[in-house]
This record gives C-alpha cells, structure tokens and sequence, in this order.
C-alpha cells in the first residue's frame, strides 16, 4: 500500500535548492484557504496519481484540502472516453441523448458532493458540467489533454461551461483554446519521494523483475502505459521488431487501466495477440497499487519509450528521465517539452523512427548514459511536486486575493 508524503522537509534533499523554503514562505498568505479537487477516478491514471501526492502536501502547508470523485455508470464513462478522444481529434459520434445522460449524471452528483471551498478545481470534462451547481468561491478548469485540435461538435457542447468558470489550466501553451476566461499553463508533476520514483537498491531491483518474470540477459526497451490506443503500444512493438533484426533485446510493455476508461480491455487484447510467439515481448498487466514494479522496470530499462500520437502530458516520460535513462516518445503534446531533442532524448513521428534512435544508443552506451543524466537534472528543475505546488499555491492566492477585493 503507498504511502502518502509525510512532510514538506522531506524534499529538501531531492528538490532545487532553496524550493521547499520559498514554498513555506509563499503558502502563509493562504493557510486556512479552502481547497477542492474533483476528478473522475480516484486510482489509475497520471491525474489521480498526481492528486494522491499533492493533497496531502497541500494539507502541510496550512492549506484545507479536500478531494472528491465523480460517481458514473458504464454508459456515463463511455460517453466521457467519447469525449476525451474527441477533444484530441478522434471523430467520435455524439448523440443528443450521450449529452443528456452527461448532464444528468453530473447534476446528480452536483447534489451529493462537498463542492465548497475558496477555490475548487475541477479536473477533465467528466466533471466539467458541475460548474452549473457551483455555490461559492473561485472555480478553475484543469484540461490534462491535448485538446489543441478538437472534434468541433464536442467543444461546441463544452465551452460554455468551461466559460462559466474562472479561469482554465492547460498543460502546454498549444492546448489553450480561444475563452474569455483566463488561461493558466502548470505542468504536471512527479513525486521523487513515491514508491514510483524514490531509490530502489540493484538487490531489490533484481528481485522484483525475477518475480515478474522479466529475465536481465539482454537490453530492456520498456514502455509504461495504459493500454490506450493513443499511447500506440502496437507501435511500440513494430519498432521492437525493426530493432531486433540487428539486435537483441527484449520489449516489455507495462500497464493497466483506469476506471473511467472502458476501451481498455479492447486495446489490450490487441497488444496480446501481436505478442504471441516472441519470448523476448512480455506484457505486463499491473494492478493499480503496482508503484515499486513499475519502479523497478524502469530503474532495469535500457532505454524507455513513450510512443504516443496524443498526449495531455506523458508523465511516464519524466518518471523514466527521474531513474537517469533517455527515452525514446512520439512528437506528442507534453512530451515534446520534457525531451529535450538530443540531450534527454529523441522524439520521433514513426515505428521506422523509434527503431533507429533505439540502435543508436544501444551501440554508444557512453551517449546514453550521459542522456540520461542530463535527464534527471531537467527533470530535478522543470517537473518535480516541489515546482507543481508552488504553481497551485500561487493560482490559489491569485484567486482568493481577488475574491477578497471584490468582496
């Protein structure tokens, strides 16, 4: 079972110096404010992931944090997929009954949840339409995906509840769309200090892969995902198999799913049977709570991949550059932003392409283990919980400060 973070001081060692001290001194304008989350699920998925680690921290910081999750049948959760996969430029079918029942749903639990506070934030379209039931304080829209080219139909229907708000979060400057609201850009994080990311001894690493079943004779090429087809996990294998017709090695793809995800299953079926009959491609089902194998397969990787065609952000990408490896992502949303081209990594637009950065670091080992220290320390200053607390920190003083005035 994780651990939820004790204390603040517990990053001074891992965070930029002089971070976790400013952050003390920044939050005393706000301690005693009221803060709430909304979200869509509470395990599977980097935003419930990301909220796991931050409330508590808030909470240290003086700062009244709650966390609540929208409630939904099947129908709901596939109407809400139809319109995250809208939002990145799937066409998706949208009927008006689909509408209907995303209302409903929302205005439900508009009833049954604690949406007070001095600042709520709501994250993703799941519960977007709650801001209609909103009571008191500031409101703040938190899109984690790539919604820079969305189905016209789908953003028709959402942005005029994304105007009610008071402001909108996106995770890079292209995703912003064009509301009278203003619009804020806050990276998402990683926790250092997490069973997902903290150190992990060669012993302990070598024990967790022998139970896995993941042998260590041979180059580990590794992606952590959810088998979505976004993340392109069929693409993955294809430039596993244009490697290995030069070199040996293995290709371990690792995931599960999230709860408000129900095309999942489907995806993974499809990984399954391009794996059949090649020892050396394992694929990994893991529960929710499987931080420390995760952990583990990254530590052992020699190079990491996250070859997705659309990203929100792609946090698995920082967690791979945190254990010092240089990784390999499609030229996708927030991946673009944390590989720096040639330094971290390389991001590519193709199996062919993956396939050829791949065999270049394979053969100039030097190359990639100075990659992936360059990695670490750009993950160190750019994407740490350190920097993604000083950013809501200063969003909530904004927004309480003028709640203040115009009271």
């Amino acid at each position: 079972m994780a651990t939820e973070p004790e204390s603040l001081d517990q990053y001074r060692a891992v965070a930029p110096a002089g971070a976790v001290e400013t952050l003390y001194r920044a939050s005393e304008r706000v301690k005693g404010k009221r803060f709430t989350d909304v979200n869509s699920t509470r395990f599977g998925g980097g935003v419930a992931e990301m909220l796991q680690r931050l409330v508590p921290l808030l909470r240290d910081l003086g700062i009244e944090t709650r966390w609540e999750v929208i409630q939904g049948d099947e129908e709901f959760f596939r109407v809400t997929k139809s319109f995250h996969n809208a939002l990145q430029g799937q066409p998706e079918a949208i009927t008006p009954q689909m509408l209907e029942h995303y209302v409903e749903t929302n205005r439900r639990n508009a009833a049954q949840l604690d949406l007070s506070g001095d600042l709520v934030m709501i994250h993703d379209p799941q519960p977007a339409a709650l801001v209609e039931h909103r009571t008191n304080g500031a409101w703040l829209w938190r899109c984690h995906i790539d919604a820079s080219h969305p189905q016209r139909s789908v953003w028709s229907f959402l942005r005029p509840l994304i105007s009610r708000y008071d402001g909108a979060i996106f995770s890079l400057p292209r995703f912003a769309q064009r509301l009278q609201i203003p619009q804020y850009l806050v990276y998402p994080s990683i926790d250092p200090l997490s069973d997902k990311n903290r150190d992990l001894a060669p012993e302990e690493v070598d024990a967790i892969l022998e139970r896995l079943g993941i042998p260590r004779d041979k180059p580990i090429l590794l992606q952590v995902s959810r088998f979505d087809r976004f993340k392109d996990p069929l693409g993955v294998c294809q430039a596993y198999r244009l490697l290995k017709k030069h070199d040996d090695c293995r290709l371990v793809l690792a995931g599960g799913g999230a709860a408000d995800d129900p095309e999942g299953p489907k995806v993974l079926a499809e990984v399954m049977e391009a794996a059949q009959g090649d020892p050396d491609l394992h694929v990994l089902v893991l529960p929710d709570n499987a931080n420390i194998e995760i952990n583990a397969l990254q530590r052992a990787a020699t190079i990491i991949f996250q070859k997705s065609t659309r990203e929100g952000f792609g946090l698995t990408v920082a967690e791979g550059m945190w254990k010092g490896k240089p990784v390999i992502g499609g030229f996708a949303g927030g991946i673009t932003v944390q590989i720096v081209f040639g330094t971290t990594g390389y991001t590519v637009n193709s199996a062919e392409g993956a396939a050829f950065r791949a065999r270049y670091l394979l053969t100039n080992p030097a190359v990639a283990k100075r990659m992936g220290e360059d990695a670490r320390e750009y993950v160190r200053h750019n994407f740490l919980i350190t920097r993604h607390l000083a950013d809501l920190v200063a969003l909530l003083t904004i927004h309480t400060t003028n709640a203040v005035r115009a009271g």
